[in-house]
């Protein structure tokens, strides 16, 4: 981590001389360079030294040292250039507040000048013990203990304990044991790559193990080789070791010349060897492509039907071993079960007797902290096991104190080593983006939130070509390959990933590298304890007195989370004069705290959900302000001035109004057009504009903003049309694009279109359409696409049916026929399909092959359909079908008992819900659920056994 500071304070010195800013009174900017280059000196040291100084108390002080002084000169100067902006004026009243300033700042450059004299010192004392340093690190990667020192001594003789489990110490195996023994022994003949992939501690190393030594395999597979992969190895290691444990496998001798031989004599040694046998070799622990690229071409196809197995954290490296050129597997090895995680709970700490019913509540608490991780269950309910079963308030405390013990334990060492791990292999930048992942509380973290938060504070590196939000994407991915993070399955967008979590265990881990490495500070209700310098400091919970003795000035973040109603200056404690992000998302704000203005290093303000209404003119101050996020508050008015902020990259100033009405439940409510709006240049993302005002030199206006991204406008009128189109074709990065008309019954006119945005992903239109726009046909981008109001007078369909990459498909009122007709072998990638407010709409048909990957049908308030959509029984994908207010005809052909003649054209979907309209609220219809059955279709359909627990669900 202190390679990310010492990084992020040399690219500052960089920029400074490169405008030939004097950053010392006296000028001697060769001192500035000399430092520079120490700097980088010590940068080059701090990769290794971050890796192992957890082991070395000399290292681990050495590296605070440097993270310290590297926040210390960041500082500085970041104060001298807030000094610097003042010394501008313009005018004589410019030219005096300029003057008046320069006579108050003479005594702060002082300071700043003997502090960063004060700095040069102390860098150079660390500069100069580097060499002491070097050698001590020198002799632990030659003895390649890095990855040893990673997880502490002798990590490796205890990591190996998981091949030495008995079968009866595992729970939850036989299913992912049993599908992997199949891919071993029932493939073809050509040699095959399996693959086992998940987060540390998940138990990878124990399942393979169990696999490696099933009779049926040892059976089939005469020739057997498991290999510990290490972090630390070397090829030349990797290659030897492979060797020796081949020759012992073949009860041979090891040959002489191997401490010799070179790599490629190696390889082709290896290959001589395994080259007429039937092998399974088993590479444990694999940690990046290099080590599999350094064996797969030793390990020969000879047709024998042989395999390779190999355990990872990470995803890319599973999935490419086991690519076409391999032809394999991978399994991805989930979590256990709520009854596999209480069952291998109460084995280690009952000793496989029943929990007592007093602990009950207790365990189950801490059990659900460690949401499904095999080894986190052993871990903890090993500590349980050595606590007196009769003192209730022993249990509690560590059901209460769960962050603090897994520090404080010795016997939770190893999960912590085996979760942390994965940390310690990221680059430093991933550091940074991960560790900030400590500052919210557990629960869902919104995917633009994060990627929008690492841009302000400076953790994304620019690449040429790309965004800085792509190159963040790119970071999200990343950490979520090494299972670090995890998506949450039920925030999807388009089928994307809409939000991640992090695992209960490892987010408390991370809260402590935060606060040891003085990146974050989380402070919580319950606790009383400050950190005395914080850089980025979370508050969960109200603190009235939050600004008693309490300097702020080194404070870069600053967030609230669960705050109560408190006087507005109670938010603001004095000194944040170099903030950076302030987010007060859920804030009982109700007026827009004016201290922000003055906050020049500014990027990410956050007031959403707040019930602040009115923006302030000189909000324009805040020249560095990249994201402004007004959602969900009252604001309906943005002041002119906001076009002075040239760096504003995403404008988001909208809520929703909910109206549980027969028609329309969120209404959108945006803000109001402005002239000029095409001078923010940077804009990425502009919602929501209401245009009902706005002229038609606005709409031309908005062509400018050619580096959008998102655009959302409501309100269009008709006339808008023909200078909106012309803005659209010019905006040829757009992704995404929102537009509503004034009201049902408005027409949309977007006929002009020639050239649409190639990349455009994501297409919302609510308004008449005369007819559906062609250009709509030549969206080979298009991922979901959803039309309200559009009352067409031709199939929609026909248009729309050859789009290579919709999976999201959303009508409502979209056209007035009475059929639907979904062609055989059309929509190929379509995965949800929506219909609602078809009053006409009597048939729908699915030919066969039509919508071959539908996982979700949603049907909703179609009068005159009383039949389920024929041909909805060749959907095999389908997981969920919703009936929403449907006539009470269509929903009785589907009961499985009586007459439900189309029962079985839904009897293969997991989950049919109906709801309708009753006493004054929405009520889900549900059937009692019928006996496990075996049943028989009625004649005519095809042959086969349904075993079904439940058709409806409530």
């Amino acid at each position: 981590m202190a390679e990310g500071a010492v990084t992020f304070l040399l690219n500052k010195l960089a920029s400074l001389a490169e405008n030939k800013v004097q950053l010392v009174i006296r000028g001697d900017w060769e001192e500035i360079l000399i430092l520079r280059w120490e700097l980088e000196q010590i940068r080059a040291l701090l990769r290794d030294a971050d890796v192992l100084e957890e082991s070395d108390e000399e290292l681990k002080v050495w590296v605070k040292q440097v993270r310290d002084v590297a926040h210390d000169a960041e500082d500085v100067v970041d104060e001298f250039t807030l000094l610097k902006e003042h010394d501008h004026g313009e005018g004589f009243y410019g030219s005096l507040h300029m003057l008046c300033h320069r006579v108050k700042s003479v005594k702060a450059r002082y300071r700043i000048d003997s502090e960063l004299q004060g700095i040069n010192s102390r860098i150079r004392s660390i500069f100069a013990s580097r060499k002491r340093l070097v050698h001590k690190l020198d002799t632990a990667l030659i003895k390649g203990s890095s990855s040893s020192i990673n997880s502490g001594n002798g990590w490796h003789d205890r990591r190996d304990d998981a091949l030495l489990l008995d079968y009866t110490d595992l729970v939850g195996v036989d299913g992912p044991k049993g599908q992997l023994v199949r891919w071993l022994v029932d493939g073809g003949s050509e040699r095959q790559v399996v693959a086992v992939t998940g987060m540390g501690g998940m138990g990878k190393t124990a399942l393979v193990k169990k696999v490696y030594d099933d009779l049926e395999v040892k059976k089939y597979f005469k020739t057997r080789v498991w290999i510990a992969v290490s972090q630390s190895f070397s090829q030349e290691e990797l290659l030897r070791n492979f060797i020796v444990s081949l020759t012992c496998a073949l009860r041979r001798s090891v040959p002489e010349a191997l401490e010799n031989m070179s790599i490629d004599g190696m390889k082709m040694l290896m290959k001589s060897l395994l080259q007429k046998r039937r092998y399974l070799v088993v590479l444990d622990d694999i940690w990046n492509l290099h080590e599999w690229e350094a064996l797969k071409y030793a390990l020969p196809n000879n047709n024998s039907g042989s395999r390779v197995m190999l355990t990872t954290r990470k995803a890319d490296v599973a999935f490419t071993a086991a690519s076409t050129e391999f032809r394999g597997e991978v399994y991805n090895l989930m979590p256990l079960s709520n009854d596999e995680s209480w069952d291998l709970f109460c084995r280690k700490a009952f000793q496989g007797d029943s929990c007592p019913s007093y602990l009950f509540e207790i365990c189950n608490d801490i059990l659900s902290r460690c949401e499904g991780l095999p080894l986190a269950i052993v871990a903890l309910s090993g500590v349980l096991a050595r606590k007196d079963k009769r003192r209730m308030d022993e249990w509690d405390v560590i059901r209460r104190s769960l962050g603090a013990e897994i520090h404080g334990n010795d016997k939770l060492e190893d999960l912590k080593r085996v979760l942390f791990l994965s940390f310690n292999d990221l680059p430093y930048y991933l550091k940074s983006c991960f560790l900030y992942l400590s500052i919210f509380p557990e629960g869902p973290l919104k995917r633009m939130r994060m990627i929008r938060l690492w841009i302000a504070e400076g953790f994304v590196e620019a690449k040429e070509g790309r965004t800085l939000e792509e190159v963040a994407e790119d970071y999200l991915n990343e950490l979520l390959n090494r299972n670090l993070i995890q998506p949450v399955a039920t925030m999807k967008l388009d089928w994307r990933v809409k939000a991640y979590r992090v695992h209960g265990l490892l987010h408390e881990i991370i809260i402590s590298k935060s606060r040891d490495q003085n990146f974050a500070s989380i402070v919580k209700a319950q606790s009383s304890i400050w950190p005395e310098r914080a850089r980025r400091l979370s508050i969960h919970g109200s603190f009235p007195s939050m600004q008693q003795n309490r300097s702020a000035c080194q404070l870069r973040s600053f967030f609230m989370f669960g705050a109560e109603e408190l006087p507005l200056r109670t938010y603001f404690p004095v000194g944040f004069k170099l903030l950076r992000v302030l987010d007060m998302e859920g804030t009982p704000l109700k007026t827009f705290p004016m201290e922000v203005v003055d906050l020049h290093y500014l990027r990410n303000l956050s007031l959403r959900k707040t019930k602040v209404k009115i923006i302030p003119r000189s909000i324009g101050k805040l020249k560095n302000l990249e994201t402004l996020d007004l959602k969900h508050t009252m604001v309906t008015e943005l002041p002119l001035d906001i076009l002075k902020l040239q760096s504003l990259r995403h404008l988001l100033v909208y809520r929703f109004e909910t109206n549980v009405s027969y028609a329309h439940f969120n209404l959108k409510s945006g803000f109001k057009a402005f002239s000029g709006i095409g001078a923010l240049r940077s804009l990425q993302q502009l919602c929501f504009i209401e245009a009902d005002q706005a002229c038609s030199m606005m709409m031309s206006d908005l062509g400018n903003l050619n580096q959008l991204r998102r655009l959302g406008i409501i309100k269009l009128r008709k006339l808008d049309g023909p200078a909106l189109c012309s803005s659209i074709e010019r905006m040829t990065n757009l992704r995404v694009l929102s537009l509503t008309s004034t009201a049902e019954n408005e027409e949309l006119d977007l006929q002009h279109i020639s050239s649409p945005p190639r990349f455009l992903e994501r297409l919302y239109l609510s308004g008449r359409l005369e007819e559906l726009p062609c250009w709509i046909s030549s969206l080979r981008s298009m991922v979901k696409l959803f039309l309200k109001w559009s009352s067409l007078k031709d199939d929609p369909l026909v248009h729309l049916q050859d789009l290579p990459n919709l999976v999201h498909l959303e009508l409502l009122q979209a056209c007035d026929g009475d059929t639907l007709h979904f062609r055989a072998g059309k929509f190929k990638k379509l995965k949800l399909l929506g219909l609602d407010e078809f009053d006409t709409l009597e048939i729908v048909e699915v030919g066969k092959g039509a919508m071959p990957c539908l996982e979700k049908l949603i049907i909703q308030r179609c009068s005159s359909l009383y039949k389920v959509p024929s041909g909805v029984e060749h959907l095999t994908q389908l997981k969920v079908i919703e009936f929403f207010d449907m006539p009470n005809e269509l929903i009785m052909k589907l009961r499985p008992d009586g007459n439900g003649v189309d029962y079985w054209k839904v009897a293969h979907v997991p989950e049919v819900y109906s709801t309708y309209w009753r006493d004054g609220g929405w009520d889900v219809y549900s059937i009692e659920s019928f006996r496990e059955r075996e049943t028989t279709p009625p004649a005519g359909t095809a042959m086969r056994s349904h075993r079904r627990r439940t058709l409806w669900k409530v």
